[in-house]
């Protein structure tokens, strides 16, 4: 939904607000967002992996097996943190409400068909008093 004309000359009162206190801030702030850390850590993550595949293959070298597990666990969490950061990088927005607890379609399927029990108890009650 885009924004009114009067909401848009708030926000564009807000932001001039915002350059003319800190601008420091303020260009920092418009200049980064979440995309351009996930990405970041991406990158930090597939190094960490190629770190755990040294590790690895060194333990395998000398026969040090607790080096060579410590590259795979190096390797396998590497992956899980890359996975969970380009869901971020490539996934859909998050646009939920900042106060909220939870997204709109979090009920259950057990919580689903209590309520639907619930409404069909109530209609066979209000069909039985109104005989």
């Amino acid at each position: 939904m885009p924004l009114s004309e009067h909401e848009q000359r708030l926000l564009e009162q807000i932001e001039r607000a915002l350059y003319a206190e800190d601008p420091k801030f303020a260009s920092a702030v418009s200049s980064t967002n979440l995309r351009t850390h996930a990405r970041r850590r991406i990158i930090w993550s597939v190094i960490g992996f190629l770190l755990g595949i040294g590790a690895l293959v060194t333990g395998v070298m000398i026969q040090t097996v607790p080096l060579a597990v410590v590259g795979f666990l190096i390797m396998f969490f590497s992956v899980v943190y890359a996975i969970s950061q380009s869901k971020r990088l490539f996934g859909k927005p998050d646009l939920r409400v900042v106060g909220s607890t939870s997204p709109p379609k979090a009920r259950s399927r057990k919580q689903q068909r209590s309520s639907f029990l619930r409404r069909m108890e109530e209609r066979f009650r209000r069909r039985f008093d109104e005989r």
